[in-house]
């Protein structure tokens, strides 16, 4: 077993998170991932309406008795979905933690915290981490530059990011982008994190509720086979690798707007690449750990093989690299 301050403050067995995913992050990935011991994630916006997250979360319930959270993530638009009424939602539903992103948590932390609900925050930046600590968020997503989705502006890569995180930070924090397996967790651990995140890897397992030729193009693909769009608007997203992202970028990098590429990338269409499984049909999302990911396992097989790995590379791998100079003590 491995015991982190995060596992300790979220009520978890095992320090991984499955985080929330657009389209992806439904009642029975999350019930299935917090059923193996790490902390299962519904995406909030999903469901497509506060009245439908209610039977999402009423739908886990039904197939776990374990802790679980709820995603928000609040990004401004011309019209933004009516974020105050997800977040009575997830009061009324009695969810106990809250993953947040994108845009500064700080209006829904009084409102959270008073219904006694622990809120983990998504940050790409130290700076960005330090102030969510400061507004009193009780953990912390810190996500490098390997992570799926918006891994930010600054191109900070994990390996720099945790440990300069964790000097900053004191509050439970995981570690996002790049891991799929046990040498990462522990990877993460020595860097200074209290556990993962991950979103990739989740995709494919078993449960993840995405057409199972999404999961074997993610198997079969390398750390090579994703883009990396919207650089010129100063919005990057990873996205898979396919016709739709390449031309997309192409046109970005040519000196193309939004509107040029917003038949592109519209979100129906990376729906329609989850439901039928047809990986060229738009824009989606994945992350550089595909490279590492080789099978389709349940999530329960994932989460125990994950913690064993680790427990074994911390206990007996790097424990025997340590040997006694002469003369001194081991």
């Amino acid at each position: 077993m491995l015991r982190t301050k995060f596992t300790e403050a979220f009520g978890v067995e095992a320090p991984i998170v499955q985080g929330g995913m657009m389209y992806v992050g439904r009642a029975e990935l999350a019930a299935a991932v917090s059923n193996a011991g790490g902390l299962g994630i519904i995406t909030g916006l999903t469901p497509g309406s506060p009245a439908l997250l209610r039977e999402e979360i009423a739908r886990a319930r039904d197939l776990t008795d374990k802790p679980f959270g709820v995603n928000l993530t609040i990004l401004p638009a011309i019209t933004p979905p009516p974020y105050e009424e997800y977040r009575q939602v997830i009061i009324d539903s009695g969810v106990r933690i809250v993953e947040t992103a994108g845009s500064n948590p700080g209006p829904h932390l009084p409102h959270f915290h008073d219904a006694g609900i622990k809120v983990l925050h998504k940050c790409t930046s130290v700076r960005h981490a330090v102030k969510a600590q400061e507004l009193g968020v009780d953990g912390i997503s810190i996500d490098g530059f390997e992570c799926a989705g918006h891994p930010g502006e600054d191109d900070i890569a994990g390996l720099v990011l945790v440990p300069a995180a964790a000097d900053r930070i004191e509050i439970p924090m995981i570690a996002s982008g790049g891991f799929a397996d046990g040498r990462g967790l522990a990877a993460a651990l020595a860097l200074g994190a209290d556990g993962v995140n991950m979103g990739t890897r989740f995709m494919s397992t078993v449960e993840a509720p995405i057409h199972d030729s999404v999961k074997q193009r993610i198997v079969e693909a390398t750390e090579l086979d994703t883009e990396l769009l919207f650089r010129p608007l100063r919005n990057t997203a990873r996205v898979a690798s396919n016709a739709v992202s390449r031309e997309a970028v192409e046109i970005l990098n040519a000196g193309g707007q939004f509107p040029d590429v917003q038949h592109l990338v519209a979100g129906a269409r990376g729906r329609t690449v989850y439901e039928t499984g047809d990986v060229e049909a738009g824009v989606w999302t994945v992350g550089t750990s595909q490279g590492l990911i080789h099978d389709i396992p349940t999530c329960a097989e994932l989460v125990s093989r994950m913690v064993a790995e680790a427990e074994e590379i911390i206990t007996s791998r790097l424990a025997g690299l340590v040997v006694a100079r002469e003369g001194f003590a081991a």
